[in-house]
């Protein structure tokens, strides 16, 4: 494979495609990196002059964004174009979970992918290098060559080689996870395309940092991390309940097992339950793939991962029913943090939206504040198209969400509501009044001083 990679275009501008590409032409000024989207208000939003109102929020991202952008890293909606001048190409689509048809509500619905493949099919000139950056079931890989294949078979001067390339980013670090990441997984059967890509990680990764392996170890790597981190997320979880039922704290149950070495610290904080686009969704594909090849005993043990998180959120719910009385008829309940996770503005599969949902069935009028997930998003997630947004408040500040309230609920671990003067809060609040944190980030004694009551996750 004689050729040099000049030019790189992402079908994809999201969570994945924009700043992963940003960190590549960040690195790679030689290359020009394009990224595009047949969503034209998304590449506008790329384009924007302000950076404050960029598609995506990452710590650090803004910078890079302004560093690189129109120098060699572009945003574009003329798709065919860019696929046609590419030398390589990375597909990193939506890949949501099916809602109807064979494996509704586990399987991932792949239609982006074969459409981003038919494109690629379509356009792309010479030798090309295709690059699956998109989670996605083990042998999709099969699929995507089969749609090259038959266009090289039309157009011989048209040669293709597919790739994977797994994402392995945690949403509010996903630039320091680009810049200094524990692994660069590529599979792939063609040695010389692998290289290609791995040559362009060399330019700022370490060589024993990036793995090569086969195709399909590729694909499944990445359902399978996303699996084991979320399943120790349920496990601590779980054990947050026994330590309210038995008098345990979880924090100093955390520390314990966390500093054996064969366990480690991370990913046993416990909390409202995991979010994010990936965890629940790979693991319901990975249910699907277990039950597809007969391994029923795994496809079930996989699947009480997913139970243990929604029941979580539940039992976050039933509690503040609990503690105010037993009902939330016109109370009002403030909620601290909408996102998934502190430090990203995505709300996808964020535990707030069921507990949020939960009150809201039970009659409670919510005050809603995060510091980086619009009003429009907040209403879009928690509102049916005929509903009507009367019991829910988007508030703009911290202590705008405590006015006339009964409660505080803290699901997001945002920095700023490590800081909160609750003897202002406790002004605007009704009596009795209480504070759940969900996230073991507030100070209990001094919000108890205040007279405020206080519940916290996993405590007696």
């Amino acid at each position: 494979m004689n050729f040099n990679i000049r030019k790189v275009c992402c079908i994809g501008a999201g969570f994945v495609g924009g700043p992963t590409m940003a960190v590549i032409a960040d690195n790679c000024e030689d290359i020009n990196v394009t990224v595009v989207d047949i969503n034209k208000q998304k590449i506008l939003d790329w384009n924007n002059s302000d950076l404050k109102q960029l598609p995506v929020y990452e710590p650090g991202l803004e910078e890079i964004i302004q560093r690189r952008r129109n120098k060699n890293l572009f945003f574009s909606s003329n798709v065919e174009q860019e696929i046609s001048e590419a030398d390589m190409i990375f597909i990193s689509v939506n890949t949501p979970t099916k809602t109807k048809g064979v494996g509704a509500g586990k399987a991932l619905d792949l239609k982006w992918i074969e459409a981003s493949a038919r494109q690629v099919a379509k356009y792309a000139k010479g030798r090309t290098i295709v690059v699956e950056k998109s989670t996605l079931p083990v042998k999709t890989a099969e699929s995507i060559k089969k749609i090259l294949e038959a266009a090289s078979f039309d157009d011989e001067q048209k040669h293709f080689y597919v790739i994977s390339n797994p994402e392995f980013l945690a949403e509010g670090t996903a630039i320091s996870d680009l810049q200094k990441p524990d692994r660069i997984l590529i599979g792939g059967e063609n040695k010389e395309a692998v290289d290609k890509l791995g040559d362009i990680y060399l330019r700022w990764i370490e060589k024993d940092k990036i793995i090569k392996t086969n195709l399909w170890s590729s694909e499944l790597s990445k359902l399978t991390a996303n699996a084991f981190l979320a399943q120790r997320i349920s496990s601590i979880n779980s054990i947050s309940a026994l330590c309210e039922a038995t008098g345990a704290d979880i924090n100093e149950v955390s520390l314990a097992i966390g500093m054996d070495k064969r366990i480690g610290s991370k990913f046993l904080n416990a909390g409202p339950g995991f979010g994010g686009s990936c965890f629940q969704k790979d693991i319901l594909n990975l249910v699907y793939l277990c039950n597809f090849y007969n391994l029923k005993e795994v496809a079930d043990y996989w699947k009480k991962v997913i139970d243990i998180n929604s029941w979580q959120k539940e039992r976050i719910s039933k509690i503040v029913v609990e503690k105010l009385f037993g009902t939330l008829t016109n109370k009002k309940i403030g909620i601290l943090g909408f996102s998934f996770k502190a430090n990203t503005n995505d709300s996808r599969e964020s535990p707030a939206i069921k507990i949020c949902k939960n009150l809201l069935e039970e009659g409670a009028k919510l005050l809603i504040f995060d510091p980086k997930v619009n009003s429009k998003q907040i209403k879009k997630d928690l509102i049916n198209e005929n509903e009507n947004d009367q019991n829910i408040q988007i508030c703009n500040s911290i202590y705008e969400t405590s006015k006339g309230v009964d409660a505080i609920i803290i699901i997001t671990e945002w920095v700023e509501f490590k800081d909160i003067d609750w003897s202002l809060m406790k002004e605007n609040m009704r009596s009795p009044s209480w504070v759940f944190d969900t996230r073991d980030i507030i100070d209990e004694k001094l919000i108890k001083s205040n007279g405020i009551n206080v519940w916290k996750l996993g405590s007696y």
